[in-house]
């Protein structure tokens, strides 16, 4: 064997700190390269020219480049940021809603006890419910006009 081997004895305890420390920074800059990337392109108040000119400058000196932008548009980074998940927010909580709703038509449950509730008041007869049920649990029946239309059919 003529090369030489390295225990781990032979690593000092400060060369494994200052190995991490350097490893953390580096991974550190690449995450704060990659934010900047992303603000960039989120920033719509920039035209497609300065957009690119941004690009190039981070990506073919991106020490000056990031330092550069962090004090030149620094301050409305944050600010992006919270609008975007703001939006985002919205749009989920759009969703959220349209999805309990279930677009607005109510279950057959629903109908079912509506249809119990008229015929207990008499507005129906046995018969105009048995039809209306009918048409309720095999879908075919329009979801408000089933008990409506059914007493003026019997009629």
């Amino acid at each position: 064997m003529s090369g030489q081997v390295y225990l781990a004895y032979d690593y000092p305890l400060l060369s494994v700190f200052w190995s991490m420390l350097l490893f953390f920074l580096w991974i550190m800059w690449f995450v704060l390269l990659f934010r900047i990337v992303v603000d960039i392109f989120r920033d719509d108040r920039l035209s497609g020219w300065a957009k690119a000119g941004w690009l190039v400058f981070v990506m073919v000196l991106p020490f000056l480049g990031v330092f550069v932008y962090v004090i030149a548009r620094g301050r409305n980074m944050g600010q992006r940021e919270v609008a975007q998940a703001r939006e985002q927010q919205k749009a989920f909580d759009s969703y959220i809603r349209e999805t309990a709703q279930g677009g607005g038509r109510p279950s057959s449950v629903d109908e079912l006890a509506r249809l119990s509730e008229i015929r207990a008041r008499g507005d129906i007869s046995d018969e105009e419910f048995r039809r209306a049920k009918e048409l309720v649990l095999s879908g075919a029946g329009p979801s408000e006009g089933a008990g409506a239309h059914t007493p003026a059919a019997g009629r």
